[in-house]
């Protein structure tokens, strides 16, 4: 959790937190190992070029080239907003990332053009020309599903768009050589 009153007077300067993990084969869902050992209670780090508060919408801006970390995951964009509720102390319920969405985990990395982190469900959704990567390994679709409690990811083609090839979902994986 974040204590966004720390920075009441320099509120124009950077906030928030964000988790994805990435473990998926096309269109089908499988157990995704890596999301298991995610600590989304991890503090979350955050930087940018500006941040705002708007704070009777319950609501932060983070915008111009956002850097956040949680663990040992980054998530990069041109903005974020983070919705918090504000009872006994600041919560953050939910965050939404737009423009480049670009999201890594050691070897894996996932683009897309939004990117919805919902943490009272536990669940993590990118969706437009979502393109995996993970190795060599490739997947493309339009939407990506990740639920960090049961541990499985699912994608899919819906939505159209070049990722989704007629709404499809496509990659290659390697083999043994």
């Amino acid at each position: 959790m974040i204590d966004l009153r720390r920075f009441a007077a320099p509120l124009r300067y950077g906030a928030a937190g964000f988790v994805v993990t990435l473990a998926a084969l096309g269109g089908i869902q499988l157990s995704a190992q890596a999301i298991g050992n995610h600590n989304s209670k991890a503090p979350v780090n955050y930087a940018a070029d500006r941040i705002e508060l708007q704070d009777r919408q319950d609501r932060v801006v983070l915008s111009g080239n956002v850097d956040i970390t949680q663990d040992n995951l980054r998530l990069r964009a041109a903005r974020t907003t983070v919705d918090y509720t504000n009872a006994d102390s600041l919560k953050i319920q939910r965050i939404t990332a737009t423009g480049g969405v670009l999201v890594t985990r050691a070897n894996e990395t996932a683009r897309g053009n939004v990117a919805i982190y919902d943490f009272n469900r536990r669940i993590i959704t990118m969706a437009g020309d979502v393109a995996l990567r993970r190795g060599s390994d490739d997947l493309n679709g339009q939407r990506l599903v990740i639920d960090l409690d049961s541990g499985v990811s699912s994608v899919d083609g819906r939505g159209g768009g070049s990722a989704g090839k007629g709404g499809r979902v496509s990659g290659t994986f390697s083999v043994p050589q």
